[in-house]
């Protein structure tokens, strides 16, 4: 990611909780702010650096952090949020926008309970979408519609079209 972003001419920063010198800074909150504020972008890698933490925790823990707007979720072999797994019921719906309460109602396990219960506290949109999709980091982070918005609003659900939801 940071090559690819370094090539359209964006300067990057990698950081982690895990000492790793070679490829990362560590991770340091004020630190991470700085290079934001210099108009770099802040990859974080490895996690917290804490057992027990899984990678979508520490995704969320460093969008609070770090005053995220929103929390950016690629995903490997689906390309939203369904009302059913769609493997298996051909009927499940993509939900183009849902709450984070009617997620939590429906139990639709966006991510792992830990991480979605520090982003539903605390008001932090969360974006669902295929990682393996052409342009879709880009279409997401310029705000495109892309995969499924968790935020406040009203729900919306893609109606059935047969979308195939894995890349």
């Amino acid at each position: 990611l940071q090559d690819a972003l370094e090539k359209a001419g964006v300067q990057t920063r990698v950081m982690t909780a895990i000492e790793m010198h070679e490829v990362a800074e560590p991770y340091i909150r004020r630190r991470a702010i700085r290079h934001m504020e210099k108009g770099r972008v802040v990859i974080l890698a490895a996690g917290t650096g804490n057992p027990y933490f899984t990678t979508d925790t520490a995704a969320a823990l460093r969008a609070l952090e770090l005053n995220a707007d929103i929390l950016l979720m690629a995903k490997n072999r689906v390309n939203g949020i369904y009302s059913d797994d769609p493997r298996i019921n051909p009927q499940a719906r993509r939900f183009l926008r849902i709450s984070h309460k009617e997620a939590f109602e429906r139990n639709l396990r966006v991510m792992d309970a830990s991480a979605f219960s520090l982003c539903r506290e605390n008001n932090l949109p969360i974006l669902v979408f295929a990682m393996n999709e052409e342009r879709a980091i880009e279409r997401a982070v310029a705000g495109e519609p892309v995969g499924t918005l968790v935020a406040a609003g009203e729900t919306i659900l893609e109606e059935p079209v047969g979308v195939q939801p894995w890349a």
